[in-house]
């Protein structure tokens, strides 16, 4: 992950930003401001944070399924970290 700060004119558009950071993004890399997707052609605001998101290495569906194999019934589950005869978070 990187950051970079930067002061852009009044009425600046996400393309812009991209532009004004420096950094090599591909041009059909999809956009966000603060985890919603947006077009390059939306208007930025002050404190906004521009994010350019990348495709995922591997399906979360196909790595948790994966995980489970791995670990079996018992090390996974909403309970598998509780205490033997004790109460959870009572």
């Amino acid at each position: 992950m990187q950051e970079v700060a930067l002061e852009l004119p009044a009425h600046s558009r996400v393309a812009d930003a991209l532009a004004a950071s420096g950094l090599a993004i591909p041009a059909d890399a999809p956009c966000g401001i603060w985890g919603r997707a947006v077009e390059r052609q939306a208007l930025v605001s002050e404190g906004d944070r521009v994010e350019v998101y990348r495709p995922l290495l591997v399906d979360p569906k196909v790595a948790r399924r994966e995980r489970f194999a791995r670990q079996g019934a018992r090390g996974t589950g909403l309970f598998a970290r509780q205490r033997p005869g004790g109460k959870a978070g009572y």
